[in-house]
């Protein structure tokens, strides 16, 4: 019924739908639905004398000028380019990780590189099929309470990283040239703020880039190549503990070494004659051990030399047994890397 006379009129109230029209337009969400709730707000304010014509107006403009540039961009294809760095962000900001977040196995990217030392906080992950920085190896923790300070860390970080390495890649001569041990270690402040013990070790680019996994352990190998490696890794090991003086020098020094290289070959054939090689890899396998049973009767005699003259008698022939490419037919046989050590220069 009317209000009686003298009465106030009721104050005309705001329509909603032009309201989310305005909003709709503005934050350009589905463009041409801001058109739809404009027009059916003109009409409801028209027949219940509402407020907020100017608001629906407003709103199918705005809606109108977003659906022009929606359909534009996908006319030339610069929504399409919009879209794409919108998700290349997206998956940078998804690939960036806390450095403590590093796991063995990992392939990343620092900022800055890997060659020059610098505090490190985020790397960014990357497929380690792609170009990457470096790969993490392994870790290890320190202990004590009180921050043992950088070069002692350093000191243990070189050794026990190196170890970690050799173990992670048991295939040296895969691991390419530029590849060197790398390691983040605890600072004073995340040691004592975040309770950081972490060494983590890793192999780094010194140069370029590494592309693919370095990783040939028994989760990448197969039993013949993990017991070929195993064998020939442990004789590496006592081949470059070599005495730096020479026997003229330090003759029970070269003498005891002679004797360690004799106890490694012992165990090398050992292991190889101990494991069944499979198919066309048991005989290249089996000359291997042939050369390392001649270079371990020279290197039992230089054991035993009295004096630099002898040593070297036995030295020279013990060592022709056993050339940087030694194995190279086996390896080949077993689906390892054939590309031999290079002879280092002097």
């Amino acid at each position: 019924m009317p209000p009686p006379p003298g009465a106030p009129h009721p104050s005309a109230t705001t329509n909603g739908l032009a309201i989310a029209s305005l909003v709709t337009g503005i934050v350009c969400l589905v463009p041409p639905l801001g058109l739809v709730l404009g027009a059916v707000a003109l009409g409801q304010i028209k027949r219940k004398g509402q407020r907020g014509k100017g608001l629906a107006i407003a709103g199918m403009v705005l809606s109108l000028i977003s659906t022009l540039l929606v359909a534009a961009g996908f006319a030339t294809g610069g929504f399409k380019e919009f879209v794409d760095d919108a998700r290349k962000v997206q998956e940078d900001v998804a690939s960036t990780d806390s450095a403590f977040s590093l796991r063995t196995g990992d392939c990343f990217n620092q900022p800055g590189g890997t060659v020059d030392q610098q505090e490190v906080e985020t790397i960014k992950s990357v497929d380690c099929a792609k170009p990457h920085d470096a790969e993490v190896t392994g870790a290890f923790q320190l202990t004590g309470s009180a921050y043992p300070g950088v070069p002692a860390i350093e000191k243990q970080a070189e050794e026990r990283c190196l170890k970690i390495s050799e173990q992670y890649s048991l295939d040296s001569w895969a691991v390419p040239e530029n590849a060197v041990t790398f390691y983040y270690h605890p600072t004073e402040d995340s040691w004592r703020r975040v309770k950081d013990r972490t060494v983590t070790c890793a192999f780094a680019a010194e140069k370029g880039k590494l592309t693919g996994s370095l990783r040939a352990d028994a989760t990448t190998l197969d039993a013949g190549q993990v017991a070929y490696l195993k064998a020939m890794n442990s004789l590496d090991a006592v081949l470059v503990a070599e005495p730096e003086d020479d026997p003229e020098t330090d003759l029970d020094a070269n003498v005891a070494w002679a004797g360690s290289l004799e106890k490694a070959l012992d165990g090398s054939i050992a292991q190889l004659e101990g494991h069944t090689f499979p198919g066309a890899s048991a005989q290249p396998v089996a000359d291997v051990v042939k050369e390392l049973e001649k270079a371990r009767k020279h290197w039992a005699k230089a054991a035993k030399a009295s004096d630099a003259d002898t040593f070297w008698t036995h030295y020279e022939p013990g060592y022709e047994a056993l050339p940087l490419d030694l194995g190279k037919e086996a390896r080949a046989a077993l689906k390892l890397s054939t590309k031999a050590p290079v002879e280092p220069t002097s």
